[in-house]
């Protein structure tokens, strides 16, 4: 694989989890295993939505689904995915705390 093609597929899973709806099911899946009918409940998403983003990811490889008798559990396939998510979120509260501290020493000094 070169170049290009390494990086249309990182520029595809990038755009997979750049929704705030995908975000949501990635934050309910962090440590668990769960249904559609659980991530209903823990993110108000209604549960077509849910079913249409969950087989995004699941197309891009970010979550895989178990099938235990009646029910379908979803879980992430890779920890490191939640480490990126971590670490994006940590660079976001690090930008929006610098932004807030240029506008309090602009507001000071004005």
């Amino acid at each position: 694989m070169d170049d290009q093609q390494f990086y249309c597929l990182h520029s595809e899973l990038c755009k997979t989890l750049a929704n705030a709806k995908r975000q949501m099911i990635l934050g309910s899946l962090r440590d668990t295993e769960l249904t559609v009918s659980d991530l209903h409940a823990r993110t108000g998403i209604p549960q077509a939505t849910l079913s249409q983003h969950l087989a995004i990811l699941r197309g891009a490889g970010v979550v895989r689904a178990r099938r235990a008798g009646t029910h379908v559990y979803y879980s992430i396939t890779n920890p490191k995915i939640i480490q990126a998510f971590d670490l994006i979120t940590e660079v976001m509260r690090e930008t929006l705390e610098a932004r807030r501290e240029t506008v309090d020493e602009a507001t000071e000094s004005g």
